[in-house]
């Protein structure tokens, strides 16, 4: 369907053909917008997404070649991600006192990780950093998914845009070697995810692959949207730190080959 009405848009024409692709298209434009909204800065929301997304799909419009790419669908999704990817890129944000509170706070959950041998509590975590509870979610939903996943890279400078791609990039057309690292990273975030404290495991299953919305999971936990953003950044902030880890361990193995 998709196919044919760009078909009639680009062979014919025919701006009808067109405002329908794109009106058929607007649900994932708003879906894909609502998904990546959570890794978007303050000063960019939904609606700049959708701004941009639109923009993608347009372009895809224009560049669709049915016989190099597959469905319209498939070609217009990853245009759609990329021009979001842009726009994020663009206006990524994260105030200095952000950035301290998160050093601060992987720092404290690294070394209480060492000594408990555990993931630390939240209620550990709050009192090492002489936080009530309710500080420490004040702080956790201050600091938000957008600046953790901005602020948990370890590439240099020039290198922080392919770490920031990867985390969204599209896996429907790996080569070999691609597809291993794939897999393999896949592995090490469901160990970690199997790892997470019970609520933020079941946030990150209902978040990510039931794509619930905030606001659905917080009626069916019985939390407010805020509390799930909490429990959404802390479990981020340890899936972050798991990944990170394994990565080190590999390259340290890797070297001692090497050696």
């Amino acid at each position: 369907m998709l196919e044919e009405l760009w078909q009639l848009y680009k062979f014919e024409k025919d701006s009808l053909a067109r405002d329908e692709l794109v009106s058929k298209c607007l649900p994932l434009v708003k879906f894909l917008a609502q998904r990546f909204s959570v890794y978007a800065s303050p000063c960019c929301d939904a609606d700049d997404l959708v701004s941009s997304g639109l923009i993608g799909l347009l372009d895809a419009l224009e560049k669709y070649d049915p016989i190099e790419q597959t469905s319209f669908r498939t070609y217009a999704k990853c245009r759609i991600r990329g021009a979001m990817l842009d726009e994020i890129r663009n206006l990524k944000w994260a105030p200095r006192s952000i950035q301290e509170k998160i050093r601060t706070l992987k720092n404290v959950h690294n070394h209480l990780e060492q000594i408990l041998s555990r993931t630390p509590m939240e209620e550990e975590l709050a009192d090492a950093m002489r936080m009530n509870i309710n500080q420490f979610r004040k702080m956790m939903l201050q600091i938000g998914p957008s600046a953790i996943f901005l602020c948990s890279t370890r590439t240099i400078e020039d290198e922080e845009d392919t770490y920031l791609e990867s985390h969204f990039e599209d896996t429907e057309a790996l080569n070999p070697s691609e597809q291993v690292i794939n897999d393999e990273t896949k592995s090490i975030l469901a160990d970690a995810i199997r790892s997470l404290p019970e609520k933020e495991s079941i946030v990150i299953s209902l978040y990510y692959y039931e794509e619930m919305t905030m606001k659905e999971i917080g009626q069916v936990l019985s939390l407010t949207e805020s509390r799930v953003c909490q429990i959404h950044s802390k479990a981020l902030l340890r899936l972050f730190q798991a990944l990170n880890t394994k990565i080190d361990e590999s390259k340290a193995y890797k070297q001692a080959i090497v050696n």
